[in-house]
């Protein structure tokens, strides 16, 4: 056991973070690296940066970001030392391109807040039918026992809560005033 409980505090807190943000973290870096060998170890190189440099992060502030940015320097590196013919992307591309994964990110972000909120905007039996399909992945048949429907009637239920979903989802993205867009 750590004799020090602040270090084992920041020590969770930072593999917290790295966890809830390690998919985008991953994405990032595989979009830019090729192939995916060399796209791991500039993630694992990137890990340690992180761990090395997390006394310098700000609790609080956007460590996805913080992790993309790190991410980007380590891909820099890796490309200087690499000098394969399939690096001769410039650096200006690659911040370009970097700058679009980050934006796209920010845009999927919004509209998977958009959906949690019309998700919760659902009637009560209308989300217990979505969580039937998409989160126990059941299967129509299940689900039309459980809730005393025919299968056709679940089909059509579930096809009218995704139009509803999708059109809740484009009206909020579409009105910055609730959230939707920054």
């Amino acid at each position: 056991m750590d004799a020090n409980p602040e270090r084992t505090d920041r020590t969770e807190e930072f593999l917290t973070l790295l966890n809830a943000h390690e998919a985008v973290l991953s994405a990032f870096v595989h979009s830019l690296v090729r192939p995916a060998a060399d796209a791991l170890d500039v993630l694992q190189e990137t890990r340690l940066v992180l761990w090395r440099g997390f006394d310098q992060f700000e609790p609080g502030t956007n460590f996805a970001a913080w992790a993309k940015k790190v991410a980007f320097y380590q891909i820099l590196t890796y490309r200087r030392k690499a000098k394969r013919p399939e690096t001769e992307l410039s650096e200006a591309f690659l911040e370009s391109v970097a700058a679009e994964l980050t934006e796209n990110g920010k845009r999927y972000d919004r509209r998977a807040e958009a959906l949690k909120y019309c998700v919760k905007k659902l009637s009560r039996p209308h989300r217990r039918v979505l969580f039937m399909r998409y989160s126990r992945d059941m299967g129509i048949e299940e689900i039309a026992e459980a809730v005393e429907r025919t299968e056709g009637a679940v089909y059509r239920l579930l096809s009218r809560i995704r139009l509803s979903l999708q059109d809740c989802v484009t009206r909020r993205m579409a009105n910055p005033i609730q959230g939707g867009a920054a």
